[in-house]
């Protein structure tokens, strides 16, 4: 896009009143807006504030498919930009815009930069974020893996499988806390021992709301449901805090056919040889399927 006519000839005057505004918005849906002006600034319906002490090195822009990049660098602030935030992953991903501005007249501005925020680190109370222009998406990996395992993520749109089944999701209240890992929940006997395994959760009340993550073991017993996280939550959890799990897949063409019922969507591939085919040799009889052999059976390779 082009800078508007007034705007450039306000640059060529040699004689210039500009500066940068940023508006970041998270992945939650909370958007802020900086500016490393002196004063507060406001268009667009965002407000861009100026005592973040929010500053920015020089924008590296190129042609062709080479990823722009630059830097934001500032001081955290207890209001706008918290430490505990950014330790809880909420500015992780989160996208970036950023104009330069004529703060004497707003309605002149460019807008020079749309991307992620990458890498973000912390130290001495600030802050320094990565940012990732629109290319850095190219750089994923594409095509697809061929292997026995199901590629697809539960419910995405490759698996088509609706996790707003009746019996595939809860919210529950916790009951205690052990080591901000295990959680120990009354009821929930309706579900199976292991159901959750694997699946994933989402903080829905507490310090930690909105974070999410994986369940690593599932265990039902006569006195309550014991659940182990992955990973404890960059923000503590606390007894009453609710959170949403839902069922666990463990990629297997049994899951998917038993649990989910969902078998014409899996995206594995079970039948492919494994690698002891290579070891095989012709036999006249028996079995020659590639599987382990059996003795007595005259099966196929070892």
């Amino acid at each position: 896009m082009g800078i508007d006519a007034d705007f450039l000839a306000h640059l060529k005057s040699g004689y210039t009143s500009v500066c940068r505004c940023w508006a970041v918005t998270r992945t939650d849906g909370v958007r802020l807006g900086f500016t490393d002006h002196d004063r507060t600034l406001s268009f667009e319906g965002i407000e861009f504030v100026a005592e973040t002490g929010l500053t920015a090195r020089a924008l590296q822009q190129t042609t062709g498919l080479a990823v722009d990049n630059s830097e934001a660098v500032g001081a955290l602030c207890s209001d706008m930009i918290r430490e505990e935030d950014i330790a809880a992953g909420r500015y992780d991903g989160a996208e970036v815009l950023a104009w330069l501005v004529n703060w004497q007249d707003v309605s002149q501005r460019h807008l020079q930069f749309r991307g992620t925020l990458g890498e973000l680190t912390r130290g001495d109370g600030a802050f320094q974020a990565e940012l990732r222009g629109l290319t850095e998406a190219l750089n994923q990996p594409q095509g697809r893996s061929f292997q026995k395992p199901c590629t697809a993520v539960l419910g995405d749109t490759n698996c088509k499988f609706s996790l707003k089944k009746t019996g595939f999701a809860t919210e529950r209240e916790i009951a205690e806390v052990l080591g901000n890992r295990v959680l120990r929940f009354n009821g929930m006997k309706s579900f199976d021992d292991r159901w959750f395994e694997r699946g994933r959760f989402e903080i829905m009340s507490g310090a930690g709301a909105g974070l999410v993550g994986i369940v690593k073991n599932d265990r039902l017993t006569d006195a309550h449901r014991e659940i182990e996280l992955w990973e404890a939550p960059r923000l503590g959890l606390a007894v009453g805090d609710v959170i949403r799990f839902e069922a666990g897949c463990d990629k297997r063409v049994a899951t998917c056919k038993h649990k989910f019922n969902n078998y014409i969507n899996f995206q594995g591939f079970p039948h492919i040889p494994g690698e002891d085919w290579l070891m095989s040799v012709p036999r006249r009889g028996g079995r020659n399927d590639g599987g382990s052999r059996i003795s007595g059976s005259g099966g196929g390779a070892a």
